[in-house]
């Protein structure tokens, strides 16, 4: 049979067969066949929420099965596992999901702070995977007015990002939302506490998430997802939304330093029109269209911030990374 991975912990994997639409059919637990799956990638799980399989029941174990194989991914979101930045061995790469037509990278307007950089890097990576983003900014009850906040996301709506001011608590904002991720397999990523859970439980209530509050010393959410998981909406919205662990450094997968400038979508146009070309740092040689950008406003300061900062990083990491708060 063929199926749809909605969840996966310790190789043990949640797949509900391939039906019509609307149908919520029973879901089977699998484990790979065999121990390892055949061309699954240098990734530490070998399977995501998103990821489309074939397995065989287990004729032993009612509502089990056996994986055999995965069809071809039409595209992946992953990130570099932090934990392997503090050591010389190139830090492996965690697969995030497959077959993904939506991130959503969900920030809030406070508790806690709204931290644009993070975006910027979640965006990248939505980029370099060839999968288009939107921003979701959440909490929007709490918003003080802050210009900054409202430059920042009138600037990701100028480059082409949607975004989307939205209260979980309050409705606001929620019709837009579900135009948003109608019809699609969306993936929800974001800190801990920007409301990834609770967007899902205003959108479908019978979800049940359960959600965390703040940690207030350090302005902070507590991680309260353990697992990215998958939420079928049914008939009507027909939208499979994953709910994903919240995460405090992201570390973009499979870029370089030299290939940053092509995937920050307002920096792409102007790749190797410098007077250097691609040799142009972007820092300081003259003639740099880059910089040129910046002090005539096509290029935020904050997002050339960003650009500079990636850059550093990736350059310390062999395959390419980088992290933020």
């Amino acid at each position: 049979m063929k199926g749809l991975v909605m969840r996966g912990s310790r190789n043990i994997f949640t797949v509900r067969p391939e039906t019509r639409a609307g149908y919520f059919p029973p879901c089977f637990e699998c484990r790979i066949k065999g121990k390892v799956l055949k061309g699954a990638g240098p990734y530490q799980n070998p399977l995501a929420p998103g990821d489309l399989v074939f397995f065989e029941e287990d004729p032993g174990r009612p509502g089990a099965g056996f994986i055999t194989s995965f069809a071809e991914r039409r595209n992946v979101l992953a990130r570099l596992n932090p934990r392997g930045l503090s050591s010389k061995r190139v830090p492996s790469p965690q697969l995030i999901a497959a077959n993904v037509d939506l991130v959503l990278c969900v920030a809030a307007a406070a508790s806690p702070p709204f931290r644009p950089r993070f975006i910027d890097r979640l965006l990248l990576q939505a980029d370099s995977s060839g999968i288009p983003a939107a921003v979701v900014c959440n909490k929007w009850d709490l918003f003080n007015g802050d210009p900054d906040i409202e430059e920042r996301l009138e600037d990701f709506m100028r480059i082409g990002v949607p975004v989307v001011r939205l209260s979980a608590k309050t409705g606001k904002g929620m019709d837009e939302f579900r135009a948003l991720v109608r019809n699609r397999f969306s993936v929800l990523a974001g800190q801990s506490g920007a409301g990834k859970s609770s967007i899902i439980n205003a959108l479908l209530p019978s979800a049940g998430i359960k959600v965390g509050g703040i940690n207030e010393k350090y302005g902070r959410g507590n991680h309260t997802t353990a697992l990215a998981s998958t939420v079928e909406t049914g008939a009507g919205l027909d939208a499979f939304l994953v709910d994903t662990p919240g995460i405090r450094l992201f570390v973009p997968h499979g870029i370089s330093s030299g290939d940053l400038v092509f995937y920050m979508r307002e920096f792409a146009p102007l790749a190797g029109k410098c007077t250097y070309g691609l040799s142009c740092s972007h820092r300081k040689e003259p003639g740099c269209r880059i910089l040129e950008a910046v002090n005539a406003g096509a290029i935020h300061e904050d997002r050339y911030e960003s650009f500079l900062r990636i850059q550093e990083e990736l350059m310390g990491i062999p395959s390419g990374g980088a992290h933020d708060e």
